[in-house]
């Protein structure tokens, strides 16, 4: 009695079509692609990179479209998972741009206590000079003949302190004055009189208080390097939840190309690329001091390419609709959601820094 045979979707042999799974490469048989498929075991497998990811890396690299469209097709053993790759390069870029990031919040602090130690300065200055402006008109008189007398003129003086008053600042229509503030600081003034001067008021609400005690917490620390540090640390988050909204972009854009997960897989596949990019520039960077600038902007730019000749591959069409179709995605995504989330970034790294 013979038996029908079906073909394994990965290595493309034949097997009894009661086998649960291929016994030739052990997938299983009839795997349908959906998100439970997509993400299972992707974490617990995460570090079971092989010889895989080298098998997968020179494609991912050289042939924009390729892995996706293997991955789809069900060719899903021969090539590193699309999370996995996605999250193993993202790993290696952000270890690598540490070193990157740690001398950029260091010059950060360092502009910030240069800047206030200027801004000590001018204020010394400007006391001395309204100090003076008391005495009306002083002329030095000389101890001997060969010196001339010096008369200070009050014009000036009052260019000086009008033109540049004590520097103040506004928080939310609320006026204050930096110099009182770090006075009732340095005195050791309580919290709630110094909220109270900002112009906090008991009836705000959360997000204004939490948006007074940061003000707060960075007058008494005077370091801006926090924020930005925690401006960083978020992107690696930031980047994981913009990956979807990229294949929600794409599934807008080639509705009737398969599902949702379609899409993703794409989208994780070219996400690992950027990272893979980033990654080649941070090393160059770090290893060449005075690096080309204008090799990181060809390099960028060819970023987009790769996401023309991906979507070409991997969803057909001519070249001039895939032009098209890519340049809108990108001016999309880079135009309106780049942005906003770069704004909800920097707004969360400053509420908790």
């Amino acid at each position: 009695m013979s038996r029908s045979l079906k073909e394994c979707n990965n290595c493309i042999q034949q097997f009894e079509s009661h086998f649960p799974h291929c016994p030739y490469c052990g997938q299983k048989a009839g795997d349908q692609l959906t998100l439970n498929v997509l993400f299972n075991n992707t974490i617990s497998n995460y570090f079971s990179v092989d010889a895989r990811f080298f098998k997968s890396f020179i494609p991912l690299m050289i042939k924009p479209g390729h892995l996706p469209k293997q991955f789809i097709s069900g060719r899903r053993l021969m090539y590193l998972h699309p999370a996995q790759m996605y999250l193993f390069v993202s790993i290696v870029f952000f270890f690598l741009f540490s070193f990157v990031s740690r001398k950029q919040v260091e010059g950060f602090d360092s502009a910030i206590k240069k800047d206030i130690e200027q801004s000590h300065s001018f204020r010394d200055s400007i006391k001395k000079a309204a100090e003076v402006k008391k005495m009306n008109e002083y002329v030095y008189e000389p101890k001997s003949e060969s010196e001339s007398p010096i008369i200070i003129n009050n014009k000036f003086i009052d260019s000086v302190t009008k033109d540049k008053p004590n520097k103040s600042n506004e928080i939310f229509n609320t006026p204050f004055n930096e110099m009182e503030i770090d006075s009732m600081i340095v005195a050791g003034a309580s919290d709630e009189e110094i909220y109270r001067k900002l112009g906090m008021k008991a009836d705000d609400g959360y997000f204004t208080k939490r948006m007074y005690k940061q003000i707060l917490k960075f007058f008494k620390t005077k370091s801006g390097g926090s924020i930005l540090q925690a401006f960083l640390d978020s992107i690696p988050l930031a980047m994981f939840i913009l990956l979807p909204i990229f294949a929600f972009i794409l599934k807008l854009f080639y509705f009737r190309k398969g599902r949702f997960v379609h899409h993703l897989v794409f989208s994780f596949y070219f996400f690992a690329f950027l990272f893979s990019v980033f990654s080649l520039l941070v090393i160059a960077n770090l290893i060449w001091k005075n690096f080309p600038g204008w090799i990181m902007t060809l390099t960028m730019f060819s970023t987009f390419f790769y996401l023309f000749l991906g979507v070409k591959q991997l969803y057909g069409g001519s070249y001039i609709r895939s032009f098209i179709k890519s340049s809108a995605i990108s001016f999309l995504f880079l135009s309106l959601v780049l942005p906003f989330a770069l704004f909800i970034m920097g707004l969360m790294a400053f509420l908790f820094y």
